[in-house]
């Protein structure tokens, strides 16, 4: 008869202990332990009386005081800045990966782009004494983690390097990808270039918005600042931009998008523009082969991103201590149609 049927309930949060084994299979709390530890000194029937009773309600192993004593929780934390983006599927599964491959496990949050949402978030996982860090940044003072590195807590930043500390970073070259993606659509004709990008506080933003002057300047092409517009990713945001910066007696023939989310919007706007205008956006994404043209991205590899962090990561849990590293991985361009598109004639 269940537990249930005799009319008992089931306390949620309220686990099994090593005493309950012990009186369910009749031995001594140290007969327990040993089976439990695997050490010897139990004999083959006793032991299986013991697995049987740890079966039977389910128990787990309380690690909590093998850690104290080790000094390491064999465990470490991703703070991402959106769970939903695609762009950190991969960095998130890299950096599980790599953590599993030295027997620790990854527990990790979203910031939503909020700097006390991160900070609250980092904090929370420091208490529950995680070995190491692996950040992406919504924030631009990290002094206040500067306690808990000095205390031993690994920390690494990707993307996006820390603010107001010293602290190892993996990056993209985000300037590089820029200036390859706006030269390219100088090379197919194109002289008013649009570029739209995230908020200008941003790491990445910034070095994007770098490369897209850098390029044009070495084209001798001057940049009207009607071309340039930098702010919230949100669809309505970044919809008005570029209907504004398509309008007029003197429109971009091409644009530039600084993230995959401002890149989906302005398919969506260029779809229903009447006239083809050429655009590139930083960050591959799902399906960008298959929409007409297929979208000219230049990608990231945030495998390697989050792979290189985690790796950086566990280097300094086995004890290096050398000066701060700032690691950079190139970026691709890869074209497929939509930044081939020559400038419209004009009427």
């Amino acid at each position: 008869m269940s537990d249930t049927a005799r009319g008992t309930s089931r306390r949620y949060g309220t686990r099994p202990t090593m005493k309950d084994v012990a009186a369910r299979a009749g031995v001594g709390l140290k007969t327990v332990s040993r089976v439990v530890n695997g050490e010897p000194g139990v004999t083959p029937d006793t032991e299986r009386r013991v697995q049987e009773a740890i079966t039977a309600l389910g128990f787990r192993r309380n690690d909590s005081a093998r850690i104290l004593r080790k000094g390491r929780t064999a465990s470490i934390g991703l703070v991402l800045e959106d769970l939903a983006d695609p762009f950190y599927g991969p960095l998130n599964r890299a950096v599980e990966e790599v953590a599993r491959s030295h027997g620790a496990l990854l527990i990790n949050g979203s910031s939503a782009e909020d700097p006390a949402r991160e900070q609250e978030l980092v904090l929370a996982l420091c208490a529950r004494r995680v070995d190491g860090l692996v950040i992406i940044p919504a924030a631009d003072d990290h002094r206040y983690l500067a306690p808990e590195i000095a205390a031993g807590i690994a920390t690494v930043f990707v993307d996006r390097p820390a603010g107001r500390i010293d602290a190892d970073v993996v990056l993209s070259d985000s300037f590089g990808g820029a200036q390859d993606a706006v030269a390219h659509l100088i090379a197919h004709g194109h002289r008013r270039i649009g570029f739209i990008g995230d908020q200008p506080r941003i790491h990445t933003a910034h070095e994007r918005l770098r490369g897209y002057r850098t390029a044009m300047a070495a084209a001798g092409l001057r940049v009207d600042e009607s071309w340039v517009s930098l702010g919230p990713t949100a669809p309505e945001r970044v919809r008005s931009a570029a209907t504004a910066m398509l309008a007029g007696p003197q429109p971009v023939t091409a644009l530039f998008a600084g993230n995959n989310r401002v890149t989906v919007t302005a398919v969506r706007v260029l779809a229903d523009h009447p006239r083809p205008v050429a655009l590139v956006g930083f960050d591959d994404f799902e399906l960008a082969d298959l929409v007409s043209p297929a979208i000219t991205v230049v990608a990231q590899d945030a495998a390697r991103l989050g792979r290189t962090a985690a790796q950086l990561l566990f280097r300094r849990l086995d004890g290096a201590d050398d000066a701060p590293h700032r690691m950079e991985i190139p970026t691709r361009l890869i074209p497929r149609g939509s930044g081939e598109i020559p400038p419209a004639a004009e009427s």
